[in-house]
Order: structure tokens, then C-alpha cells, then sequence
């Protein structure tokens, strides 16, 4: 089995998750509910969800009068594009199998 096939699946899931935290953040505080803590919503944009959360982010018109959102999420999604950049373009080859 190819890596490539799970990676899409995974990086689609996770995006996924961080849309729709954005999107139940945004509907507990609308109703003063328990809400989901700033960190998680780190952690998921950092582990591949920033795209989701970015879009959920200015879709829900959530979070975006923190400057930590406005300007950690797009940093993180910079980050991860440079390093998804330099393994693609690194003369390192690493064979799977």
C-alpha cells in the first residue's frame, strides 16, 4: 500500500476535525457553553488541521479578533507548506518498502 493514498486521507480528516472545532467552538459561545480550550485548537491546526481551521475561522467569523488566530494559524500553515516544500524538493530519497 502506497503512503501517498493514506496521507491524503489523513491530512482530509484532520482538516476536517479543525473545521468543524471551529464550528462547535463557535456555537457553544454563542450559547456561553463549556468551550474547547485555545490549545486544542493549536494542536489540531499543528498536526495538519491548519487549512480547516483557517476556513473555519473566517467562514464562523470566530476567533478573529485574537491576533493569536489571525496570525498563529496562517504562521503554522506557512510552516507547514516550507516543510512540505523541502521534503518534496530535498535530493534525499527515502524508499517505503
Amino acid at each position: 500500500m502506497s503512503v501517498i493514498p493514506v496521507l491524503i486521507v489523513y491530512f482530509f480528516v484532520v482538516n476536517l476535525i479543525g473545521f468543524s472545532a471551529m464550528f462547535i467552538d463557535k456555537q457553544r459561545a454563542k450559547k456561553r457553553a463549556f468551550r474547547i480550550p485555545e490549545s486544542t485548537l493549536f494542536t489540531i491546526a499543528i498536526i495538519g488541521g491548519s487549512i480547516g481551521c483557517l476556513f473555519g475561522m473566517y467562514l464562523f467569523r470566530h476567533k478573529t479578533r485574537h491576533w493569536t488566530f489571525v496570525y498563529g494559524m496562517p504562521f503554522i500553515l506557512f510552516l507547514q507548506i516550507g516543510a512540505l516544500l523541502f521534503l518534496i524538493l530535498s535530493p534525499i530519497r527515502i524508499k517505503l518498502l
